[in-house]
């Protein structure tokens, strides 16, 4: 198992050489094919300058050229930045309509799919679609969130795999298989809260890890298991951890709270999108 597809959103914000390197990068260390998706910013609803009246057409025309010529130059910084390195199999694709739909849609259709990190949410606006959670929820294939700041650009040598035993936390890890094959170490994290019950949900955690390690040992996978009992949220414990590792890579289940709110994700989840300091490969 590889990831033959690779799929980055590009925009106009500082976020997308981030992002563009990075994707560049596990696509040449893992020989995927790498799709470029940008929208244009056209809406559904925006009308053909044809069909709009003569004192409109003009500003209606010059809107759309802008917003095209806009992508055309995304897309040719994305096409420069691939060249530097080499030939690489790769595309650019132009999308109208709604980012995250568009994302969703075209991102069925690849294995993984690189975004960037969304900028702190106002408390009004959280519940709205915020790029990666929207498509987290809704597209089925695992995402690689890129943090705002710093430089990742090749394929991950120091892993921490935050482990609980989950429907989430396994979709997660077999995700991130063909890069933990690639790594040079990779370690298991599993945390209880200090006032958990410790009967039998110690010993289930217990071989829940060595079950994990044994599956990892048959793909060629040479891991350590860590477990802590921690006071602190576990977000922060995971995110402490990898500082103290100096991992270059996060993987970790996401969790959503009920359907009626699914496009909230849970506060582990949501601490680490805010707190990441490196890349997160990430699946719900």
């Amino acid at each position: 198992m590889q990831y033959p597809t690779i799929l980055v959103h590009l925009d106009r914000t500082e976020r997308t050489p981030r992002c563009s390197a990075l994707a560049i990068g596990w696509a040449r260390a893992y020989g995927a094919h790498l799709i470029g998706l940008v929208p244009t910013g056209f809406q559904g609803s925006t009308p053909s300058a044809g069909l709009v009246p003569g004192a409109m057409a003009r500003p209606v025309s010059d809107s759309q050229d802008c917003l095209r010529g806009r992508a055309e130059a995304i897309s040719s910084e994305f096409r420069a930045a691939i060249a530097v390195g080499g030939p690489l199999s790769c595309e650019v694709r132009l999308v109208d309509g709604d980012t995250g739909d568009a994302v969703v849609r075209h991102g069925r259709a690849s294995d993984l799919i690189v975004l960037g990190q969304s900028d702190r949410p106002s408390a009004s606006d959280a519940s709205v679609r915020a790029l990666p959670a929207h498509v987290l929820m809704e597209v089925g294939r695992p995402v690689l969130l890129v943090p705002s700041d710093g430089r990742f650009e090749g394929p991950p040598r120091r892993i921490l795999v935050g482990w609980d035993g989950s429907r989430e936390a396994a979709v997660a890890l077999h995700a991130a298989l063909p890069a933990l094959r690639c790594a040079l170490r990779v370690t298991l994290a599993s945390y209880r809260y200090s006032d958990a019950p410790r009967h039998v949900e110690a010993q289930a955690w217990r071989l829940a890890l060595a079950d994990t390690l044994q599956f990892l040992q048959r793909h060629g996978i040479r891991a350590r298991a860590e477990r802590e009992i921690t006071a602190l949220d576990i977000g922060e414990a995971l995110l402490s951890r990898a500082v103290d590792l100096d991992a270059d890579l996060l993987v970790m289940g996401a969790y959503g709270h009920s359907r009626l709110r699914e496009r909230f994700l849970g506060g582990v989840t949501q601490q680490v999108f805010a707190q990441m300091t490196m890349p997160v490969l990430v699946a719900h």
